[in-house]
């Protein structure tokens, strides 16, 4: 591409959104002056992705994301990006090992997925249920469902991931499979009554006005796609969708399906939200109300880790694709790990005055980051520097 058109590209794209940027604050002056707050307009809200992609390059950032945090976002991508390529060159799979990823994360999303709104089945009591079709004797049917129907919302998935188009009767359908079994007069259906989130100080849209927000949210990914990274891009449609909340039940569910639907139409693999993430996963979906940058961030680090996963699954070697920036917090820890390695969670605690919670949170990015592992039994182990 000539310089002065890519110049020129540039320019127009980033007016575009700046242009946009501004109409949504004068949109959420309205709101607010008409005492309906942006907080439930899921289309408006949170229009502030961290950076824009065009001809897979990142080409600026967007204000708002102070010099740190926009270091790490993009240092993040660039991972992704990168652990990518890797996966890219082992393409294509033979066809037995494309069934068995397949087979594996239908296993791992259903269970994780499921899990997270309160499901008891264990991932291996999953697999049972969706792979041999039995019941687990002492759990609820209602759960033994959600399994079944999960897994051949999955399966819809997979067709879905090579069509050109996202139509709402392909998110009716998604609902449809997972909620047939559950309640067949509310599935596939927009709610026509008022739901509210337990937990959460957001209301949510009245029921007149989903099939609109709906079809705007379509709109909206239809003009963004070819404009933001798929990471973003995956993370705003689940952002979007939850403020939407459209059906009466199975919300979080369809969101995270329609995530992964964005990430397996640009070429990554599924992304798994572990249950033991659920508190951090609802914090940051909550946060999105007022700045999406965090969410973003937690998609972006789920991706990586089943990036390594896949490529550990596969039996390729993971040596350092990128070089990462670490929050400050983080590099703390991992200073006294080099002084003090087996310490676990308590004695970081107590060393360094924080909580359990946040200690935790930087173990995790030390653990993306490949910085650190845990060594022994659970009970009596210890975190160490690689």
């Amino acid at each position: 591409m000539p310089a002065n058109l890519y110049y020129t590209r540039k320019i127009h794209c980033k007016c575009d959104v700046l242009n946009h940027l501004k109409r949504d604050e004068r949109n959420r002056e309205k709101s607010l002056r008409s005492g309906y707050t942006d907080a439930i307009n899921p289309i408006s809200v949170c229009q502030f992705p961290i950076c824009i992609l065009l001809h897979q390059r990142y080409i600026y950032s967007i204000d708002g994301v102070n010099g740190d945090q926009e270091d790490k976002v993009m240092n993040q991508l660039q991972q992704c990006d990168e652990l990518k390529k890797k996966l890219d060159a082992l393409r294509p799979f033979p066809a037995e090992t494309l069934r068995s990823l397949r087979e594996y994360y239908r296993v791992g999303l259903t269970y994780s997925s499921n899990a997270l709104e309160g499901n008891s089945l264990t991932e291996s009591e999953t697999k049972v249920v969706i792979e041999d079709g039995l019941t687990v004797q002492g759990k609820p049917l209602c759960d033994v469902y959600e399994a079944l129907g999960h897994a051949e919302a999955y399966d819809h998935l997979q067709l879905m991931a090579t069509d050109k188009q996202l139509e709402v009767s392909d998110i009716l359908k998604l609902h449809e499979l997972f909620y047939k079994r559950i309640d067949p007069s509310q599935a596939g259906k927009f709610r026509t009554v008022p739901v509210f989130i337990s937990g959460s100080h957001y209301p949510l849209p009245p029921p007149e006005q989903i099939p609109m927000l709906v079809d705007e949210l379509l709109a909206w990914y239809r003009q963004h796609e070819p404009l933001l990274h798929p990471l973003e891009l995956a993370a705003l449609v689940h952002q979007k969708f939850v403020f939407i909340h459209p059906f009466v039940d199975g919300n979080g569910r369809v969101a995270r399906l329609l995530m992964n639907l964005v990430l397996l139409r640009f070429g990554y693999p599924i992304t798994i939200i572990p249950p033991i993430l659920r508190l951090e996963y609802i914090a940051t979906l909550e946060k999105a109300h007022h700045s999406i940058n965090e969410f973003i961030q937690f998609v972006i680090v789920r991706e990586i880790e089943t990036l390594r996963e896949l490529l550990r699954l596969l039996g390729c070697s993971l040596e350092k694709t990128a070089a990462i920036i670490l929050s400050h917090g983080a590099a703390q820890v991992l200073q006294l790990l080099q002084t003090h390695p087996g310490w676990r969670v308590p004695n970081l605690a107590e060393a360094l005055q924080k909580s359990r919670p946040t200690i935790e949170r930087r173990l995790r990015e030390l653990r993306n980051a490949d910085k650190i592992e845990f060594r022994g039994a659970p009970k009596n182990g210890g975190y160490f520097t690689k």
